[in-house]
């Protein structure tokens, strides 16, 4: 099996028509992982395997166009069939309350097997290491690493030395691109800052998320590109990425 990352969300704050929020899977060794899962993700999850064979999830922070779709994986996996042990879900404080709310008659902790994050785990292929991250709410940004493959994730966070820690010389840094221009906030990332840390942690491949619906998605690569000149990619729901 080709290890690779598939987007199905794309999306800062609310999805776009036509898109999703923020959500990925990472498909490698046989293994399957999911990293976040915001508005409108499960379904395009679905068209990739069955709920039941998701392994493992990781959720960087209790905002909703991250997390929302975990009450309907909840669901999928309660009602569908094809149940399993209890699915790991590593999260920061917060996302369990945040999505059980939604959730009066279901209890989440019968589908999954919650482990907080910050932390280091070693999540079936995968040493998984969540680093908090500047945010509005905790939240972890995160490294993946396999035998022979890293990715590092941003989620929806600010800038800080972390980041650049978490994806010193991955095969892939999944960075979220909110901010344009000179538009500068300690809690979120621009397009340009997504470049500056790409360059300094040496990333092979840079791809770029969570853009703000309506916004020009090859203005946020031309921003990037100033301080990175290596590939840069935009995260498009339904693109499969060979890692």
């Amino acid at each position: 099996m080709c290890n690779s990352l598939t987007v199905l969300g794309t999306c800062g704050a609310w999805p776009e028509a036509g898109r999703a929020a923020s959500g990925f899977l990472l498909e490698a060794y046989g293994f399957r992982l999911v990293l976040d899962l915001g508005y409108a993700t499960l379904p395009r999850l679905l068209a990739r395997c069955a709920a039941s064979e998701v392994d493992a999830v990781v959720i960087t922070h209790e905002h909703p166009d991250h997390c929302a779709d975990l009450s309907a994986l909840c669901r999928a996996l309660l009602y569908g069939g094809g149940r399993r042990d209890r699915v790991p879900l590593y999260c920061p404080t917060g996302v369990l309350g945040r999505v059980q709310a939604m959730e009066p008659t279901e209890d989440l902790h019968e589908v999954f097997e919650s482990r907080p994050l910050p932390g280091l785990y070693q999540v079936g292929p995968f040493l998984l290491n969540g680093r908090l991250l500047p945010h509005h709410v905790p939240h972890a940004g995160v490294r993946l690493t396999g035998p022979n493959l890293s990715v590092a994730y941003s989620g929806d966070a600010g800038p800080d030395h972390v980041l650049g820690e978490l994806a010193t010389g991955t095969d892939l840094l999944v960075a979220g691109a909110t901010l344009q221009g000179a538009a500068v906030d300690p809690y979120l990332l621009s397009a340009t800052q997504a470049g500056q840390w790409a360059a300094r942690a040496g990333v092979a491949r840079l791809v770029l998320t969570h853009f703000w619906p309506g916004a020009d998605r090859r203005q946020s690569v031309a921003e990037a590109g100033v301080a990175y000149t290596g590939e840069i990619l935009t995260a498009n729901e339904g693109m499969t990425l060979a890692i």
